[in-house]
């Protein structure tokens, strides 16, 4: 009965989402209601009897309240200090300065298709220091659009490399990633390390060589004659007016990359670095930069509400939807659902394989359902430990393979923001877009699989 009253909540809360509904909100219910059904039926206890409040309704406000409590001050402040120092990046310019210099180089390429598909392992690149894919794509709208065009790149081909320059959410600084490594209680910069990079460098290669040929083949398809135009121009550009800062201001987005690498047992971890500490030191070297150059300690000191502004919207945004899917996997446990899947999938052969399979399939899907990598992402990671416990796991190995497939499923949807954004600055339609999309991203998908097992399954 318990899993039959789960496919229904499950397909009601999945179908709110598609159809627009605030994802947190939706699981928030979703999950208040599977904890209620559970204890009404006799399925389960939402609290252990010496941490109840003494009366059922109160008892999930109240693992509620842990939650948010427990992931507010630590886990909630490390994405909320990372978004902060990213928005004030934007803020100074600094994040465009560090496109236009590294952007440059491209150019020496002869081939079109060869420029384009360096701006995507670029813009991979670019991803370790601008974790969101949406604000990229738009540095990139602005900066190699342009150029990608004028060389004889159809807009099409363009704006689909563009939306998937973060196709994997791969830094260690990424919300995405924090939350992974916590999950799997791994430290960010060694899931970051061991486990990230070696997939992102199997990822790489394949799907620049895919947009290489797959691009190609499409404009050619469709009739687009390779030849070199004008600079053209580009939509919603609300900066194009306010000038680049000084090339230097480049260094200021990688700084806090660089102090977390520094400063661990990769290299010296006799000085203690954390994800919180780089972002405010790296606040504070730009603050006092700009004050250098700007000699106005007042719009200085006024530009930090920026930061501020920034921590708020990932508590609003972000902190909230980790909170409503830990409350929606924890409304499956308590009914008993996640028990008789492991139970049935042990009786049946389906083994460890199956079930991270399994849980890889159901987010690819919800990825590009719903048009968000973290929705699906935060609402099921929550599940892995336990999972991963009763199928003689390590949990990130359930984790990793869930986290790139839904930043890689993401992008073939024609309703995930980037996706939204890039076309339209590009002029084009997201739908002739994600088929563009669809065949590096699938090639993302299956290599992401194939190199979790090859490298770590054993």
């Amino acid at each position: 009965m318990g899993i039959v009253i789960s496919l229904i909540v499950t397909f009601w809360a999945g179908y709110l989402i598609v159809k627009k509904y605030k994802p947190q909100p939706v699981l928030f219910i979703a999950g208040l209601a599977l904890m209620f059904l559970a204890v009404s039926l006799g399925l389960g206890t939402i609290l252990p009897a010496k941490e109840s409040t003494g009366l059922v309704l109160f008892d999930a406000f109240e693992f509620i309240k842990k939650t948010f409590s427990s992931r507010a001050g630590g886990l909630g402040l490390n994405i909320m200090a990372v978004a902060g120092f990213a928005r004030y990046m934007d803020h100074i310019g600094a994040s465009r300065a560090l496109v236009k210099l590294t952007i440059s180089p491209l150019l020496k390429l002869r081939s079109p298709y060869l420029v384009m598909a360096g701006t995507w392992v670029l813009g991979m690149f670019l991803g370790l220091a601008i974790n969101s894919a949406s604000g990229l794509a738009m540095l990139l709208m602005v900066t190699a659009f342009p150029v990608l065009v004028s060389l004889g790149v159809s807009r099409l081909s363009a704006v689909a490399v563009i939306a998937t320059t973060l196709c994997l959410d791969w830094s260690p600084s990424d919300t995405g990633t924090i939350l992974a490594a916590t999950t799997a209680g791994v430290d960010p910069v060694e899931y970051w390390v061991k486990y990230q990079v070696p997939v992102a460098a199997c990822v790489i290669p394949v799907v620049a060589f895919l947009h290489y040929f797959t691009q190609k083949w499409m404009d050619k398809r469709d009739g687009h004659v390779v030849a070199a135009t004008d600079l053209v121009t580009v939509k919603g550009d609300e900066n194009a007016d306010k000038p680049l800062p000084p090339p230097f201001y480049a260094f200021l987005p990688v700084l806090p990359l660089v102090l977390i690498l520094v400063f661990s047992n990769l290299w010296i971890a006799s000085i203690k670095m954390d994800i919180i500490k780089a972002m405010f030191v790296g606040l504070a070297v730009a603050m006092i930069i700009e004050f250098v150059r700007l000699r106005d300690g007042k719009k200085v000191l006024g530009d930090i509400q920026v930061f501020f502004d920034g921590l708020g919207m990932q508590m609003a945004n972000v902190i909230t939807l980790i909170v409503a899917g830990e409350t929606f996997a924890k409304g499956l446990t308590t009914i008993g659902t996640i028990d008789s899947v492991i139970v049935a999938a042990q009786t049946s052969g389906f083994g460890a394989v199956g079930m991270i399979l399994t849980m890889i399939a159901v987010i690819a899907v919800c990825s590009v359902l719903m048009g968000s990598g973290n929705a699906p992402f935060f609402a099921f990671a929550a599940l892995t430990p336990a999972v991963a416990a009763k199928m003689s796991i390590a949990p990130v190995l359930m984790v990793l393979p869930m986290h790139l497939v839904a930043s890689s499923a993401r992008a073939i949807s024609p309703i995930t923001a980037v996706i939204v954004v890039s076309s339209s600055m590009g002029g084009v339609s997201p739908f002739d877009v994600v088929k563009r999309t669809a065949i590096p991203m699938v090639g993302s998908l299956l290599v992401v699989i194939i190199a979790n097992f090859a490298l770590f399954y054993r």
